[in-house]
């Protein structure tokens, strides 16, 4: 029987930074190979209604790479734990594996972040609540998108926190389309990062159809 690991091995703190760097790149290398689609003869439809012969679904990663999914947790727990935020998540569905991963990866730190869910329509039974989770009131979060395009989605999820009496510190994704979405944050007063771009992407595909 393999034993369970309850909590992480420790790594020195000169190490940490190649630690980050490593599994960052890691994630890149899995979110290529799974998630990446280029398709110019038939192009996908993006939720801005535009068209593009690249399309990234992030959800074959997040939800069917259990491997990944750790390293997601990983990147965002070093990213925002020093904040100390009362929450992770985000609009459903692609927001809801990444919040998850978050919340797994701080309890084996011991340094819980719990996650919540913003529903896309209010149930109309039960708590008929619109945000979903364990949430402090005046509760400080994160919200986290797979893919931003326009930053609509995030953008609706953090009006619907803020409705709800949360403080939203940051919108944080795995990929920036760069499509306007960070402007549209920064308009709202919402910081955003992104730990890739699709420019990284396709310079990618670039380099590896060429060798």
């Amino acid at each position: 029987m393999v034993e369970l690991l309850t909590h992480l091995q420790p790594v020195p703190p000169d190490e940490w930074e190649a630690r980050l760097a490593a599994d960052r790149e890691e994630l890149f290398r899995t979110l290529y190979e799974r998630s990446f689609l280029y398709r110019p003869d038939n192009p996908f439809t993006l939720s801005s209604g535009k068209t593009s012969p690249v399309y990234i679904d992030c959800k074959k990663t997040t939800l069917g790479h259990c491997r990944a999914q750790y390293l997601i947790g990983h990147l965002l727990f070093h990213r925002i734990a020093n904040r100390d935020p009362d929450g992770i998540g985000g609009l459903t569905l692609g927001a809801d594996p990444i919040g998850v991963a978050t919340s797994l990866v701080s309890g084996l730190y011991r340094r819980p972040i719990p996650a919540f869910v913003v529903r896309k329509e209010t149930k109309g039974h039960g708590t008929k609540n619109p945000v979903e989770g364990d949430l402090v009131p005046g509760a400080r979060v994160i919200v986290v998108e797979d893919v931003v395009t326009t930053g609509a989605s995030g953008l609706r999820a953090v009006q619907t926190c803020r409705e709800n009496g949360y403080e939203v510190m940051e919108v944080v994704a795995l990929v920036d389309r760069e499509e306007g979405g960070r402007d549209r944050f920064r308009e709202q007063g919402v910081p955003f990062f992104s730990f890739f771009t699709l420019s990284d992407f396709i310079a990618h595909d670039r380099e590896t159809r060429a060798g």
